[in-house]
């Protein structure tokens, strides 16, 4: 099963094909795409990647798109392009959090945050629970646990409460290929026309200031 990633949610994204069979699911190329030009990046790098490895739109048999949180423009731009392909070909989607991709990096038991801007931090829970708080409730929530971080700022801030923390890096399309695939697997699909975002911002904050 030939397996089309997409991670649009930061300041760059990425692009990767994936070759998927049973539990294994090997990486056939990643394109990088830069910062504040998906809409002009994103359909002529995917046409890029399918052609340097002998395939067209039609060979792709499945999807996997992270959905947020992250950047609004960037998220919508991303899903817009995986919804069009997969209402076209009518093939499944997975959707992966960006958040559960970082928490996926890592066997041990842990928690994930992100900056958020604003003074916020996005927080994954050991129970896979997703919400935005504010740094204060964050280091309440965190007391007695392992942070795992791809933000800097995140980390200087737990540690400077004396908290527990692990800088990872940001995942890549590649990881969350590898987490759709097992969605794609288990029947965690989504339709395009159920295909949205998850924020983790109310819509009054997103349109107050975009990211």
């Amino acid at each position: 099963m030939l397996l089309l990633a997409i991670d649009t949610s930061g300041k760059d994204g990425s692009i990767a094909l994936a070759r998927c069979h049973a539990d294994d699911c090997r990486i056939l190329g990643l394109a990088s795409l830069d910062g504040g030009a998906f809409s002009a990046q994103l359909v002529p790098q995917i046409a890029t990647l399918l052609n340097q490895h002998a395939f067209t739109k039609n060979d792709i048999c499945g999807f996997a798109a992270t959905s947020g949180p992250g950047s609004f423009t960037g998220l919508r731009v991303g899903l817009a392009a995986i919804k069009a392909l997969a209402e076209v070909l009518n093939k499944p989607i997975a959707t992966v959090s960006l958040l559960e991709a970082i928490a996926a990096s890592k066997p041990e038991s842990a928690i994930v945050a992100m900056d958020a801007g604003r003074k916020e931090i996005y927080l994954r829970q050991q129970d896979g629970s997703e919400s935005l708080l504010t740094q204060e409730e964050f280091l309440t929530s965190a007391r007695g646990l392992l942070i795992l971080t791809p933000d800097k700022p995140i980390a200087d801030l737990a540690r400077a409460a004396n908290l527990k923390v692990e800088e990872v890096l940001r995942p890549r399309s590649d990881a969350i290929a590898y987490l759709g695939w097992k969605k794609i697997q288990s029947g965690q699909i989504v339709s395009p026309e159920a295909l949205d975002a998850n924020y983790l911002r109310r819509s009054d904050q997103i349109f107050a200031k975009s990211s």
